[in-house]
């Protein structure tokens, strides 16, 4: 059985009830009433013209037509013509792999300058991520809100050389936030120690056979704690990685590997053999059609991350003779519009960076090629990136569409983003719980 030590599990909790305890902003109690907006509120319905949201704090107060009457006193922001949506959310970032407080707090105010007001940090060091999270939320620096995971994996994962970046000072596996889960293994006390981390979900990673899984989700769930697992947690199939029904399921690439051969099937995540692409590039699958089908049914969220294949074969493009990636873009958006046809939930995540000049982080181009290379409408689009990644996030009570008593999180853009995603690189200002950014205050990282 892994052994912590009371200084660690000490440290550990003492910073988690330092960042609850933190004073949040003053609530600024005013009431702004955003009037002449186009609203797509996220819930995938016809955007409606000539619409007021009033906003309270950090918090949506209503939502009326233009016409109706605004409290006496409302400071008024004349947003004629502009279309409001819900706050992006990015399901599926890195940003403390290993810790690097200036570059993670570039890329934050990024993404909140280009519309992003939340994301998912998908496993990093949970030391640095908590203060980020915590800086995020106090509004000392300009960022989304974050939202991230504790890993657990088996023994064999903890020899990837950011299993160490990310534990520096411990031992990788022997840490409340990356855990080596083993038949030893004291699971209640494990997802406890996770939840100690305030985690908002447990992310299953690798090298764990069905059974460990399925014991795992079953115990974080008994606990109230979101499991988030990689699409294939080698050696457990896809099949058996929807078998104990996780939340959510990531990277649509590695759904392919149910349909190889038992014996081709890669045994641990250190393997990194491409996979033919042919079975996949000209229809549907049928074994592939199966595992979706039931994604669908019992709600599993797929987020497909097609970004970061896409910039994987931009990489290999330009060094000729490089290894090839486990799946091509094709084969990616291939089989993630097998899954938008069956029904599945997709969330809106990159698992990746555009490069620190550029004025836009990934998600813009994530969201572009799930409309232009996967085929999903602009409203799909819209919804995989608000309300679906909401619920990645296990946020969607707060946030994720715009509504009264949710989050007045929301960006408005010169543009119909409804008619094409593109339009997002219009933005003209975001709201995050309440908080004005004025996109041209931004100015992008120089080389």
């Amino acid at each position: 059985m892994i052994q912590f030590s009371r200084a660690l599990i000490g440290a550990v909790f003492l910073a988690t009830a330092a960042s609850a305890s933190a004073q949040t902003p003053p609530v600024d109690n005013r009431i702004i009433a955003y009037h002449g907006a186009v609203l797509i509120d996220g819930t995938g319905a016809a955007p409606r013209n000539g619409t007021t949201i009033l906003v309270q704090g950090e918090r949506i107060l209503a939502i009326q037509p233009d016409a109706d009457a605004t409290p006496q006193g409302a400071e008024r922001i004349d947003v004629s013509g502009l279309h409001v949506l819900p706050g992006l959310i990015d399901s599926h970032v890195h940003i403390a792999t290993p810790p690097n407080a200036e570059e993670a707090h570039a890329h934050m105010r990024r993404w909140l300058y280009s519309g992003v007001t939340a994301v998912r940090g998908m496993a990093d060091d949970l030391r640095s991520v908590g203060e980020l999270a915590r800086q995020a939320r106090v509004g000392e620096v300009s960022s989304p809100d974050i939202y991230y995971a504790a890993l657990m994996a088996g023994e064999g994962f903890f020899n990837d050389p950011r299993t160490q970046a990310v534990t520096a000072g411990e031992i990788p596996g022997q840490t409340p936030w990356m855990q080596a889960i083993t038949t030893e293994t004291d699971l209640s006390l494990a997802v406890a120690m996770a939840r100690g981390t305030s985690a908002s979900g447990i992310k299953i990673y690798a090298d764990l056979p069905a059974e460990r899984i399925a014991a795992v989700t079953a115990e974080a769930h008994r606990q109230g704690v979101p499991v988030w697992t990689h699409a294939m947690v080698y050696p457990a199939t896809p099949q058996e990685v929807i078998d104990a029904r996780p939340d959510v399921m990531s990277h649509a690439c590695i759904l392919a590997h149910q349909a190889q051969a038992p014996a081709d099937r890669p045994q641990s995540y250190a393997s990194r053999t491409p996979i033919d692409r042919a079975p996949f590039l000209n229809g549907d699958n049928p074994v592939v059609q199966g595992l979706l089908n039931q994604m669908r049914d019992k709600g599993i969220i797929l987020d497909a991350t097609v970004w970061v294949y896409a910039d994987q074969d931009r990489a290999v493009a330009d060094r000729p003779g490089a290894r090839q990636p486990i799946c091509s873009g094709p084969m990616v958006f291939a089989l993630t519009r097998q899954a938008y046809r069956t029904g599945v939930a997709i969330a809106a995540g990159t698992d990746g960076e555009t490069p620190d000049v550029d004025p836009w982080p990934a998600l813009l181009e994530e969201m572009e090629l799930l409309q232009n290379a996967v085929g999903m409408t602009p409203g799909d689009v819209i919804v995989a990136a608000t309300a679906t990644a909401a619920r990645a996030l296990n946020q969607e009570a707060d946030m994720g569409t715009l509504a009264p008593g949710k989050l007045a999180n929301m960006i408005f853009v010169a543009g119909d983003p409804s008619a094409d995603v593109a339009n997002l690189r219009r933005l003209v200002l975001t709201v995050k719980r309440g908080r004005r950014f004025d996109r041209a205050d931004f100015t992008p990282a120089q080389d």
